[in-house]
């Protein structure tokens, strides 16, 4: 059991999620994809340990502490329960782990010395002991811990980076290079080796070669999208290593090279304002604790999709040991507190960066969707509509200010809202800009000034003519209209096609075909939407219309019994409905074409906004260049007309099974 507990940290999801990605492009962020509950967790309660008087006790409450990943409760309970049986390894094991993901290294680290030995937690007692000798600079000591001989490639790479530092720190850094260039491993290793030799090489003045390992970096388009932090990253040290040369326009055809997979970035912005005045920016790595610490972030950020969040905040957590303050290091930290629904923890992360850097305006909007999720939705408006008064070209702080609204129902302001974001765009807005119409067009929709609403869906679709939410949101619109009712019809399809395994838009298609009259392919369709999305009520209502409708009278009444028992949106009015159906089905159809009055599931998609963390899917076509360095500003969610069925659900994506708690299976 202890053995199957470290592999959620260092092999399994996280290996082969690296292995998939060779050729993958990643757009989105993602934070982490648990499964949770649709509203945000209350700050941690403090403790009453004193009435906690037995072992099983502490042990039972700190193993649902960790299993709601509320790290800073989990490692007093855990100490209590450790007090009881001083010799419990597995206990001292969950302890560890979770002052490490409490940020608590140097509590956890003692720990990683007595477990050193414990083939559980070997690599991650490894890597900790490593970091701190690389910390405290006994970098000889970290490079034999580092010595690795073992078959998985995840943790060779880890190992032979970190050991690479070390031994620059050792005063070996041309022969650590050459360490790197002989290290032998699957095609993914390329970005990683290349770009900490290229770094490791300008930290020492070793120019030449600096340039040579970050321009294959930065040219790698491969590698840049399979470890867009990694990427990002590369593209700030060669712009920075060609403007320290004073080959000022090389600079910025780095950063442009740089913009053109990845566009939007806020560093990449700030460092061409620079270098165009001509100052050089400061490096990134300007010591072996910032080279090991960036080691983690990049393999954290590499993996930083569904199934892997804990591994990612386990690595970031240990970088940060190393770099308490890096920007992005922060904000992904948060974004992935926001995806557990820790939006308090997730806010203090954002409060922590520094204001000097250029991530700062990105951790100030996340920290404002964070306070609406809590509450505080005053105070988020506040706040974001500080943040467009400060610098009013930002069209994030727009898309950000605008999910607020949105989720506040205040379309009026959303309205308006948008309205100057276009104004702010101008007459030719990029494909990029699409979000901005759309979410302006869902809220014209809502104030139910269709006129208005519809030219801005058109707009978005003009800019970008393959987003699905869109195709969705405008082909559905039509048919429920009775107006373009084929070109709605294949919109719908088209967005079905685009995301074939969106619960959402498949019930989309399937209550078009029902309006349509069409209810053979309205039963096809709903089935189906039923299966990708589990308890919604809404969709279960709509098969058990098309049920009735063909003749399935008692899996109808079924289908409208589970959708009771399903949460609905109170707004929706659900309930009288479908106990009115259960008592008198539905009306009889008149002859000719038919329609039906009930409307669709709404669809929760999140426009995305122009900055987004990295990756999260492992296939994508053609990237959406949008920032992957830090979790996106939610934009209003993109579900169907006003006068539709909403079906609410949070933007944070939620299919993903929740993944087992940070700790091993007690044995009975």
């Amino acid at each position: 059991m202890r053995q199957m507990f470290a592999k959620r940290f260092t092999t399994g999801t996280a290996l082969l999620l690296l292995a998939s990605l060779s050729g993958a492009i990643f757009l989105s962020p993602v934070v982490a994809d648990a499964k949770t509950e649709d509203v945000a967790k209350p700050a941690s309660a403090p403790l009453d340990l004193d009435s906690i008087d037995t072992f099983s006790g502490a042990y039972l409450a700190a193993r649902t502490a960790n299993s709601d990943r509320d790290f800073e409760n989990a490692v007093p309970l855990y100490e209590k329960a450790l007090r009881f049986q001083p010799a419990d390894l597995e206990i001292r094991e969950s302890l560890m782990l979770s002052l490490f993901m409490a940020g608590r290294f140097d509590e956890g680290v003692k720990y990683a010395y007595e477990l050193r030995k414990d083939k559980a937690v070997e690599r991650i007692t490894t890597v900790a002991r490593a970091l701190n000798d690389i910390k405290d600079q006994k970098y000889k000591s970290a490079e034999k811990i580092l010595a690795y001989k073992g078959p998985n490639d995840l943790d060779r790479l880890t190992n032979a980076l970190l050991q690479a530092w070390a031994k620059a720190g050792s005063g070996h850094p041309k022969q650590a290079m050459a360490d790197l260039d002989k290290l032998k491993g699957p095609s993914w290793y390329g970005i990683f080796k290349n770009y900490n030799a290229g770094v490791m090489a300008a930290m020492v003045g070793d120019t030449q070669k600096a340039r040579t390992y970050l321009t294959s970096v930065v040219t790698d388009r491969e590698g840049g999208s399979t470890a867009p932090d990694t990427f990002l990253r590369a593209v700030i040290a060669l712009a920075t290593l060609e403007a320290k040369d004073g080959n000022k326009q090389k600079a910025l055809d780095t950063i442009a090279a740089g913009e053109a997979l990845i566009n939007n970035y806020a560093p990449f912005k700030a460092m061409r304002e620079a270098i165009e005045k001509g100052n050089v920016p400061a490096p990134l790595v300007t010591n072996v604790q910032e080279g090991a610490a960036s080691v983690l972030f990049s393999l954290g950020g590499a993996l930083n999709r569904q199934g892997a969040q804990d591994t990612v905040a386990l690595y970031l957590q240990l970088s940060r040991a190393l770099a308490p303050k890096s920007a992005d290091m922060l904000i992904m930290l948060g974004g992935i507190a926001e995806g557990n629904k820790q939006t308090e923890q997730a806010i203090a992360l954002y409060k922590q960066v520094p204001a000097d850097s250029p991530m700062l305006r990105i951790s100030e909007m996340q920290l404002g969707i964070a306070l609406a999720e809590t509450g505080k939705v005053d105070e988020a408006k506040a706040h974001l509509k500080s943040l467009i008064a400060s610098d009013p070209s930002d069209i994030r702080s727009y898309l950000a200010y605008g999910s607020v609204l949105s989720d506040s129902k205040d379309y009026k302001e959303m309205a308006a809202n948008y309205d100057k974001a276009v104004e702010v765009l101008g007459p030719n807005p990029d494909k990029n800009q699409w979000p901005v119409f759309f979410q302006r067009g869902i809220a014209y929709e809502r104030l139910k000034e269709w006129d208005k609403a519809e030219p801005n869906f058109k707009k978005a679709l003009e800019l970008n003519p393959n987003q699905a939410q869109v195709l969705n949101y405008l082909g559905y619109s039509w048919v429920d209209r009775n107006t373009n009712l084929q070109e709605g019809l294949e919109m719908i399809k088209k967005a079905v096609e685009l995301k074939p395994d969106d619960g959402y838009i498949v019930d989309s298609l399937g209550w078009a075909y029902f309006r349509l009259g069409r209810f053979d392919e309205a039963v096809t369709e709903l089935e189906r939407a039923v299966q990708l999305k589990a308890g919604d009520a809404t969709i279960n209502d709509h098969l058990g219309d098309a049920y009735w409708r063909v003749g399935r009278k008692l899996e109808a009444t079924f289908q409208w019994r589970q959708a009771l028992a399903f949460k609905a949106d109170p707004e929706l009015n659900l309930t009288e409905t479908i106990q009115h159906k259960l008592e008198h089905g539905l009306p009889d159809l008149p002859p000719g074409p038919t329609t039906a009055d009930a409307k669709p599931a709404v669809a929760p998609e999140t426009a995305p906004a122009p900055e987004a963390a990295p990756a999260a899917k492992p296939s994508v076509t053609e990237p959406e260049k949008t920032e992957p360095a830090a979790p996106e500003p939610k934009a209003a969610p993109a579900d169907k007309p006003e006068n539709a069925k909403p079906t609410e659900e949070k933007p944070a994506p939620a299919e993903a099974p929740k993944p087992a708690p940070v700790e091993p299976e007690k044995k009975s």
